[in-house]
């Protein structure tokens, strides 16, 4: 048989039926027979890329692309974050910080405490990123206080999607905000002023109900092992120490976050020599690596820890995450294929024939294409690609309700993440749930983030109507 004749192309209906079973026989194989999700997400991809017409010389080329690029952007956040991690928590950092929150904020509070620091950290960093880095505080937290650990670690969680998806200066927000025309001072603006009652509503409440509804133990994966050499690491950190380790990639992510949204708006070039500098620091990988650097430095080195001890404790990090860091690559192997066979594109181009208002199309379009394809920044892009004619060719629209439009696409691009999803696998390995688990809550979660921010963003727009 050629690769001619293993190449055909399928029609939308026909595109969309094989998505859907894809997923269905994903989740079979996961939650009825028990295999493990990295060779069931490998199978099913392979499977989908075959029954929707990708010749056979490009079978493997297009499960390789979509596996490399997602750890391309995942491998070394996870890594590094997890290296920092460990050396946070063994060291008793994350200790001393968790009795600092609960201070300030009051036992009662602590989940609330954590996620007002998520939401501050996630204005910069990538939602990958900051909640690896976040983790070993939130488990000492939950493992203090007591309970499912979705209580604090579902509005922690949430707190950084809302602010990935609606804030620059995120990737996709940015981009819709580009092809879109829009002010992107005012989205955000806006955008703040829709993910924090968004995160609100479907992250810290609805954390909170399934803190009671699902009790989740914390996880021992970013445990140092008891009676290990780790136990030597252990020092008394200071405060200070811990959140400088904390705000320093922060800081310099935002350094490239930052500069890219000035360069948007025409402040900076990026051209100039000391931008590049500057954004080379900033890169999330760059960031996080200089960090574990200096967390060497203070809790190791400077403790008066041996080399050997520091790299005995960083090592011991890499173990836990290798799991997570094939599944997630995994995901977006099958998040790849799917997008490689037309399956989202074809989609949305069949939505934006309905002739819907545009704020409602767009935010179908966006949610169709994420649940179709996993990644919400290319289910963003998509959907502002799509809409952008109808937005640009139309005079009638003031600034204020083209933010709405870009936020709302926002909205539909983060609905109900899941087994297409990088994300939905980082979250399910890291807090120890099963697939069904994390569709209940994760998914659901997602939804009600995506449907919530829709109504704050129709409701924007509604009301510029009238001016």
């Amino acid at each position: 048989m050629t690769d001619l004749e293993l190449n055909w192309t399928l029609s939308t209906p026909g595109l969309l039926a094989v998505a859907v079973a894809a997923i269905a026989l994903l989740l079979v194989m996961i939650m009825k027979f028990r295999i493990h999700a990295f060779l069931a997400l490998i199978t099913v991809s392979l499977l989908t890329a075959v029954a929707t017409g990708i010749a056979a010389a490009d079978l493997v080329p297009t499960l390789l692309s979509g596996f490399g690029t997602t750890l391309a952007s995942v491998a070394l956040l996870v890594g590094l974050g997890a290296m920092l991690g460990r050396m946070l928590e063994v060291s008793g950092g994350a200790e001393v910080l968790t009795n600092a929150l609960i201070t300030k904020f009051g036992q009662k509070r602590a989940s609330l405490a954590l996620s007002v620091a998520s939401l501050m950290f996630g204005f910069p960093i990538f939602f990958d990123a900051g909640l690896v880095v976040m983790l070993p505080i939130i488990f000492t937290v939950a493992r203090r206080m007591g309970g499912s650990l979705l209580t604090y670690a579902f509005p922690a969680a949430a707190a950084f999607s809302v602010m990935h998806v609606f804030v620059p200066p995120h990737p996709g927000p940015v981009a819709a905000t580009g092809l879109l025309g829009a002010d992107i001072g005012l989205v955000l603006i806006f955008g703040l002023l829709v993910a924090i009652p968004t995160w609100y509503l479907a992250g810290y409440l609805f954390g909170t109900f399934l803190g009671r509804k699902f009790d989740i133990p914390v996880p021992s994966i970013l445990d140092a092992p008891k009676g290990s050499a780790e136990s030597e690491f252990r020092s008394a950190p200071k405060l200070g120490t811990i959140v400088l380790l904390l705000l320093l990639p922060f800081v310099l992510i935002f350094l490239n976050t930052g500069l890219n949204m000035l360069a948007t708006a025409e402040v900076v070039s990026l051209d100039t020599g000391w931008v590049q500098v500057l954004r080379s620091l900033g890169e999330t990988p760059v960031a996080l690596l200089i960090t574990v650097f200096l967390a060497m430095w203070l809790l190791g080195r400077r403790e008066g820890k041996s080399a050997s001890l520091i790299e005995t404790v960083v090592d011991s990090a890499l173990g836990p995450v290798c799991s997570i860091i094939l599944i997630t690559g995994a995901g977006g192997m099958f998040g790849g294929v799917l997008r490689a066979s037309g399956i989202g594109t074809a989609i949305a181009d069949s939505l934006d024939a309905v002739g819907l208002p545009v704020i409602v199309a767009g935010f179908l379009i966006a949610a169709i294409v994420r649940l179709a394809q996993g990644s919400a920044t290319v289910a963003l892009t998509t959907a502002a690609a799509l809409v952008q004619p109808v937005v640009l060719d139309n005079p009638d629209f003031n600034g204020v309700q083209v933010v709405a439009i870009v936020l709302a696409l926002a909205g539909g691009s983060v609905f109900a993440g899941h087994v297409n999803d990088s994300g939905f696998w980082l979250v399910s390995k890291f807090f120890q749930m099963d697939t069904k688990t994390t569709l209940k809550t994760w998914t659901v979660g997602q939804a009600l983030i995506g449907v919530i921010g829709f109504v704050f963003a129709l409701a924007i727009y509604l009301i510029a109507a009238q001016f």
